[in-house]
């Protein structure tokens, strides 16, 4: 990249990647549902958090480190599971598994991803989990667990929003389908030929909704349970409710989220979510939030409300996008830097001395 268009934060990716991919592509990974009115809340919500930050305290050293269902992080930000990742890059989910690694923080593998479990089990040197969708075939959702635990990732996360996908109108209307070379690997090595095509004249949404169990309950907890050692965790939480019927269920972990603004249009945006979630759930099970981060300081405002830590998933399509690797390396660096920065500002040595006591009283309060 020239000195014109180095980034020189998060955002500045999205124009690179744009440039550089194929247009169906990006609206692929951009979009959301409907309107996007979700999809921008998402954004909004983190603007209407604000700091009251502590002075005269010592921040000489930051410690960001944290800890989630043992596996250690070296800041608080994990990257989220996004699909097919090669439509950004030919390096695809390897690329990312390697920054992630080097950033010594957690990749969240998506059953929908271009290269298998095993791949990236092969190239990766950090901590692994693996996002998972319950299919009407259930023996699909059985295998791909065990080729999950067979393959050292250390939890499995149940997305619980999707049991039909939401409309996607960028898709719609580009009558978005996959290029030859990209193929939705796990599915393929579970034996579906469909794996990287559906008939023509059908969509992407009417594919999923072939595919995916609408039935599902929380019963699918103790089912999902009776598989596999790992921890479990649930994706796609937004109540305080159903946050505790989580919990009752026996999940080890909650992620508020609403899938990116890509499923119901209108839903809360998950920093609106997050206060009475947190709340409920009083330090039971770790929690995580995503949706909209895109700065250190959304990191910090997540934190302050009480997330263990942060899930990012287009910001780093955008830097696998715009320069492979070292693109999402960079989009990590950025998050982390910017987040020791606020740290520091906000008078938080330590990710535990960051509480709701530095962010506004209507934040601080909201679940009382």
């Amino acid at each position: 990249m020239t000195d014109g268009t180095r980034p020189v934060n998060v955002l500045d990716f999205e124009p690179l990647a744009r440039a550089r991919m194929e247009p169906s592509a990006y609206d692929y990974y951009a979009g959301g549902a409907g309107d996007e009115r979700t999809l921008a809340d998402n954004r909004a919500a983190f603007d209407r958090v604000r700091f009251l930050p502590r002075m005269l305290v010592d921040v000489t050293n930051i410690d960001m480190s944290t800890e989630i269902l043992g596996c250690a992080l070296s800041f608080p930000v994990m990257l989220a599971p996004t699909a097919l990742h090669r439509l950004g890059h030919p390096d695809g989910e390897a690329a990312v598994a390697r920054a992630a690694s080097a950033a010594q923080t957690v990749m969240i593998l998506s059953t929908t991803a271009s290269a298998s479990i095993e791949e990236v089990a092969d190239v990766a040197n950090g901590p692994l989990w693996f996002q998972l969708y319950v299919y009407k075939d259930r023996e699909v959702t059985r295998s791909l667990i065990a080729r999950a635990e067979a393959r050292g990732y250390r939890a499995i996360v149940l997305t619980v929003d999707m049991p039909r996908m939401g409309r996607r109108e960028r898709d719609v209307r580009n009558g978005f389908m996959l290029p030859p070379d990209v193929t939705m690997r796990n599915l393929e090595r579970a034996g579906r030929s469909d794996a990287g095509a559906w008939p023509e004249g059908s969509s992407f949404a009417e594919y999923w909704r072939s595919l995916l169990d609408p039935s599902l309950t929380w019963d699918a907890i103790g089912w999902l349970r009776s598989m596999t050692r790992l921890p479990l965790l649930v994706k796609g939480v937004l109540s305080a409710d159903d946050a505790e019927r989580a919990i009752a269920a026996g999940v080890d972990g909650i992620i508020v989220s609403n899938h990116g603004g890509r499923q119901l249009d209108g839903t809360i945006a998950t920093m609106d979510a997050l206060p009475r979630v947190v709340d409920k759930v009083a330090g039971r099970v770790p929690l995580i939030v995503d949706g909209g981060v895109r700065r250190g300081t959304d990191v910090l405002k997540a934190m302050a409300v009480g997330a263990r830590a942060v899930l990012i998933g287009r910001p780093y399509l955008w830097g696998l996008a715009a320069a492979g690797e070292a693109g999402v390396r960079d989009v990590l660096r950025m998050l982390r830097d910017e987040l020791e920065l606020a740290m520091a500002l906000a008078g938080c040595q330590r990710v535990g001395a960051i509480t709701r006591e530095i962010i506004e009283t209507e934040i601080r309060h909201v679940g009382a």
